[in-house]
């Protein structure tokens, strides 16, 4: 998915006039970040001393593939339109012998190309091509997954995770307790030049994050909140449902919402608000996946008497757990095996709650 720039940057081949004001300044913004982040921090090697040098001039943009560029030749409408960078970086005009290779070169490059196409091959004897870039990846950040507008925003410099959320209308109901950051080229760039001092989460290999939501959201510390950069993708996985069936007053699946840590049995119970009068407590069983298992799931044995006593511990239940409470007409049901209870939890339906 792309992202409609409202920023349209004017970049002419020769004999045309250099309009570039919007992107110049996001380009200089972008550039003054990375400046500042490497004062903050001991000197570097020259490898490492400009964090991303193609961004830091309009014409150091990087046309990519489903980029959509808006192409304008003076006086010939039937080629002033926008073409889409087609996965394999081509684009396609309607006059042209075959399509031109756009990806991995700048716009000032491609417009060149362009020009010297249409003069070569008889079309136009003094092309004046202007070319702007109406939609790009690499300026925006996507968010998908457990919040309430997942889809792909335009960002035109460094923020913040919390100021995506935000932007993203905050988390789902169903949220998990993590949100993974997967660096896109300016991140991995960048990111490295302004980690000392901030504890924003378990780093990757590749240079992604898993922060810590509860953590995030419960804090005002800005050490805890992980800078965005251009290109990034933010993914927040959604919450484990646990499902208590048989005999309760309310049988459902619960999700395990990213307020909390857990679930447990007693917790899963008040949910399924409480058992009922004929319930077999003293046959209740935790029903988990398990690959290593025969029929791939195995049963746990719970003493709930012994829990709503307090007499045991009330233990966790697990992502996709089944709480089974059979009732004292339903032992037949219980003895005709369990995929009766696998067929009854997901037909269930499933109640967002928040501990």
């Amino acid at each position: 998915m792309s992202i409609q720039n409202p920023h349209m940057t004017r970049i002419e081949a020769p004999h045309t006039k250099v309009t570039c004001l919007a992107v110049s300044f996001l380009l200089l913004a972008v550039g003054s970040l990375c400046a500042q982040v490497g004062r903050d921090q001991p000197a570097l090697g020259a490898e490492q001393a400009v964090p991303n040098a193609s961004i830091t001039s309009p014409e150091g943009y990087v046309i990519g593939p489903d980029d959509l560029i808006n192409v304008y030749v003076l006086d010939v409408p039937e080629l002033s339109h926008d073409y889409r960078v087609s996965d394999t970086g081509t684009v396609t005009l309607p006059v042209m012998a075959k399509p031109l290779t756009a990806a991995g070169l700048t716009l000032s490059q491609f417009s060149n190309l362009l020009s010297r196409e249409l003069k070569a091959q008889g079309l136009i004897s003094d092309p004046h091509v202007t070319l702007s870039v109406d939609q790009s990846r690499v300026l925006s950040v996507s968010i998908a997954g457990a919040v309430k507008q997942p889809q792909v925003y335009p960002l035109y410099t460094q923020t913040t995770l919390l100021d995506m959320l935000s932007r993203a209308g905050g988390l789902a109901d169903d949220a998990g307790n993590v949100a993974i950051v997967r660096r896109g080229d300016i991140g991995l760039r960048t990111s490295h030049l302004a980690t000392a001092g901030h504890s924003w989460g378990r780093a990757e290999a590749d240079g992604s994050l898993t922060v810590d939501l509860k953590q995030l959201l419960a804090s005002d510390d800005p050490n805890l909140n992980p800078d965005i950069y251009p290109g990034d993708r933010i993914i927040v996985p959604r919450a484990g449902v646990v499902y208590v069936v048989g005999a309760v007053n309310k049988p459902g699946g619960f999700t395990m919402a990213g307020t909390s840590h857990g679930i447990t049995v007693l917790q899963a119970l008040a949910l399924a608000e409480n058992p009922t009068t004929t319930a077999k407590r003293n046959q209740t069983v935790i029903i988990r996946n398990d690959p290593q298992a025969p029929e791939g799931h195995k049963r746990i044995p719970v003493d709930l008497k012994g829990i709503l006593g307090g007499k045991r511990p009330d233990p966790a239940l697990q992502a996709e757990d089944i709480l089974f409470i059979p009732d004292s007409s339903g032992k037949r049901a219980f003895n005709r095996g369990i995929e009766s209870v696998l067929q009854a939890a997901t037909g269930v339906a499933i109640y967002s709650t928040h501990f």
